[in-house]
C-alpha cells in the first residue's frame, strides 16, 4: 500500500531532534499485507506529489511484489540533511540528489550505488547525464532538464511592444518601460529561494569561463576580481532602480509567483520549473524564458542557463537495491516520463519523451536552438564557498557595497578552500 508523507520544515526539524535523522524509516521492509517489499523514495519536489502518486500506483499495479513509500521534504531541508538520511539504508532506497555540492558530499560518503552497467542508463540522453558521473562511473541519473533563468510574461511584452533584450542597456530600457506602465520588472523570491537561480544568468556572461568556480576553489580566481564585483554591481542596480520589488529579501516564492500570475510583475526570477504552477494560477498567461544579458550584445557568449537535476540514485546501503533499480527503470520508460513531463511542466533527460503541453512545446526550442550554459552554481562543489557566494548577493541587496561584500565572501572562500 502506497504511503505519501509531505514534511514541512517545522515537522522536519522536530523529527531531526527526536530521531537523529530526517525522514521516514522503513524498518519492516514490507507492506501491510506482509507479502510485498516496500522501498523508500525520497525527494524535494512537493509540487510533483499528485503525478508521482499516480505513477507509483501504476508501478505497484505492474509490480505487485513491490510497494513504494514516498516522502517529500522542503528543498532547503533536503539539501541540508539529505546525506544524513541515507546513512543506515532504511530511508531512501531510491533518492534524489542535487548536482554540485550535494552530489559531491554524497559521493564522498559512499552512499551512491554504481549504476554504470544498468540497462536503463541507455534510456537517458547521453549528453545530459554527465553531471551524475564521477571517475567514469554513473552514480546518479538526472531526470529533469531545467532552464534556470527568469520566466517572463510574453503576452505582456507583446502588448507593450517589448522585445527580449540582447544587452544590459536594452535590459534596463525594457525595465524602465515596465516601470512606466506600473509593472515591477522582476519578482524576486529572496526569502526562500534567494539568488540561487537568478545568479546564474546574471553572471553567465560576466564570467564566460565555465571553469571560473573551480578556479575560485583552487585559488586561481577571486570574488574580488571584476567578474564577480560587476555581478554584484548589477544586482545593486536592480535593487536601486526598483527593477525588483521592495523588500525582495522578505518575499517568499508563493508571493513572488502571485505577483507574476496577477500581472503585477513581468518576470519571475526562478526558472522553467515554475511555469506549470504559474499557469495553474493564471491559465491565460503566455510564458517564455528570458535571461538578462549583462554585457554589450557583441560580448555575449550565452543566451541562457540549463541544468540537469533531480538526479535519481540508489542508496548503496539499501537492502532492496534490485527493487530500487526497477523503480528507476520504470520512471525512465518514455510513456511514464512523458506523463511526468506533461503533468509537471518539466523538460526531461529521458529519450523519446513527447511534450504535449503548450508551455513545454513553446519552450522546447531552448533545448536545441539556443546556446545555454550549465548552471554555474552547481559547479561549486564546496558548500561553504557556495554559501559565501550567495550571501554576497543577499548582502548587496540588503545595502552593502559590492566590493565590501565581495571581500567578505572571499575571506570565507580562503578559509574553506580545498
Amino acid at each position: 500500500m502506497k504511503k505519501t508523507h509531505f514534511l514541512r520544515a517545522g515537522l522536519l526539524g522536530m523529527l531531526l531532534v527526536l530521531a537523529g535523522c530526517a525522514g521516514e524509516s522503513n524498518d519492516s521492509g514490507s507492506s501491510d499485507n506482509g507479502d510485498s517489499t516496500q522501498i523508500s523514495f525520497i525527494h524535494w519536489r512537493g509540487e510533483d506529489k499528485d503525478v508521482f502518486d499516480e505513477i507509483i500506483a501504476q508501478f505497484e499495479e505492474e509490480n505487485p511484489d513491490i510497494t513504494v513509500e514516498m516522502t517529500i521534504y522542503p528543498s532547503e531541508q533536503y539539501q541540508a540533511t539529505g546525506q544524513r538520511m541515507l546513512q543506515d539504508g532504511s530511508t531512501g532506497d531510491v533518492f534524489t540528489s542535487f548536482p554540485g555540492a550535494q552530489f559531491e558530499a554524497i559521493h564522498s560518503a559512499g552512499f551512491f550505488e554504481d549504476l554504470t552497467d544498468e540497462e536503463f542508463v541507455s534510456n537517458f540522453d547521453e549528453g545530459s547525464i554527465t553531471v551524475g558521473q564521477k571517475d567514469g562511473q554513473q552514480f546518479a541519473l538526472p531526470y529533469q532538464l531545467v532552464f534556470n533563468m527568469p520566466v517572463y510574461n510574453k503576452g505582456m511584452f507583446d502588448e507593450l511592444g517589448l522585445e527580449v533584450p540582447k544587452s544590459w542597456t536594452e535590459f534596463q530600457e525594457m525595465s524602465d518601460t515596465l516601470l512606466e506602465n506600473g509593472i515591477t520588472p522582476i519578482a524576486f523570491p529572496g526569502a526562500d529561494i534567494g539568488p540561487n537561480q537568478f545568479m546564474n544568468s546574471m553572471m553567465m556572461n560576466n564570467a564566460p569561463d565555465e571553469d571560473v568556480f573551480e578556479k575560485l576553489q583552487n585559488g586561481e580566481e577571486s570574488l574580488t576580481n571584476e567578474w564577480w564585483v560587476k555581478t554584484l554591481e548589477d544586482f545593486q542596480l536592480l535593487e536601486e532602480r526598483g527593477y525588483i520589488q521592495a523588500d525582495a529579501l522578505g518575499t517568499n516564492q508563493d508571493s513572488a509567483m502571485a505577483m507574476v500570475a496577477n500581472e503585477e510583475a513581468a518576470m519571475l526570477a526562478t526558472g522553467s520549473y515554475h511555469m506549470a504552477s504559474l499557469l495553474e494560477l493564471n491559465p491565460d498567461l503566455q510564458l517564455d524564458l528570458l535571461a538578462p544579458i549583462t554585457v554589450p550584445e557583441e560580448e555575449a557568449q550565452y543566451e541562457g542557463i540549463h541544468t540537469a537535476t533531480f538526479m535519481l540514485a540508489v542508496n548503496s546501503n539499501s537492502e532492496k537495491k534490485e527493487e530500487a533499480k526497477m523503480f528507476i527503470d520504470y520512471l525512465s520508460q518514455p510513456e511514464v516520463a512523458s506523463k511526468y513531463a506533461n503533468e509537471t511542466g518539466q523538460h526531461l533527460t529521458v529519450n523519446g519523451v513527447e511534450y504535449e503541453s503548450e508551455a513545454l512545446q513553446n519552450t522546447s526550442y531552448w533545448i536545441d536552438e539556443r546556446n545555454t550554459r550549465f548552471q554555474p552554481r552547481f559547479l561549486i562543489t564546496n558548500a561553504q564557498i557556495e554559501a559565501a557566494v550567495l550571501s554576497s548577493i543577499e548582502n548587496v541587496l540588503g545595502g552593502e557595497d559590492p566590493m565590501a561584500a565581495a571581500e567578505q565572501a572571499q575571506q570565507i572562500v580562503e578559509e574553506n578552500r580545498e
